[in-house]
């Protein structure tokens, strides 16, 4: 594999526009890297930006659910798709996050072995299952989640994330996105 971060002959734009040269460099400064997902999307600028945007909504923005927690979505949904990209790369997140690395590498290889909350295990089956099998999603697995705590408005942003992420791994699977080596050793 050649520095492409794929295996399709998507050439990032040259030079990038500066407010995306900004946020690279802001990526470069905070993670020591730019994660290969952006450069991946940074053939087709609006493509990057709208990736970008709903990621960072649904990531970052405010939310009944913490960033451990949407990570640890991710990690599930990815390793129901088995992903390789977005397990290295979210498992790096959940170890950084709960400050567990054992945690992370568990929820990598089977969540269901991880020492987890009647909340979080409840999310997290909600996710797997939306991403195994959507159709069978019924008002009771909403009702599970409102059982434990959840709001209409978490669920929706459950639901959201494990989607985002089902998108994602799809376009990694098929584009062979390969993660920055960075990830593999952080918060070991």
């Amino acid at each position: 594999m050649t520095d492409s971060p794929t295996a399709l002959d998507l050439p990032q734009v040259d030079p990038l526009p500066p407010a995306t040269q900004k946020y690279f460099d802001i990526c470069q400064d905070k993670l020591g890297m730019v994660p290969n997902v952006l450069r991946t999307y940074a053939f087709d600028i609006a493509k990057l930006d709208a990736f970008t945007g709903l990621y960072n909504d649904l990531m970052l923005a405010d939310s009944g659910l913490t960033k451990l927690e949407r990570e640890m979505i991710a990690v599930v949904v990815s390793s129901v798709n088995k992903c390789f990209y977005c397990l290295t790369a979210h498992g790096a997140a959940v170890r950084q996050l709960s400050a567990d690395p054992i945690l992370g590498e568990m929820m990598v290889m089977n969540w269901r072995a991880a020492d987890l909350d009647a909340r979080q295990t409840a999310m997290l089956g909600f996710a797997e299952k939306l991403t195994a099998d959507s159709a069978r999603i019924v008002e009771g697995d909403r009702q599970a989640l409102r059982d434990e705590g959840f709001s209409d408005r978490d669920i929706f942003d459950i639901a959201s994330v494990a989607a985002f992420f089902n998108m994602t791994n799809r376009v990694a699977s098929a584009t062979d996105m390969r993660p920055n080596p960075e990830y593999h050793a952080q918060a070991r």
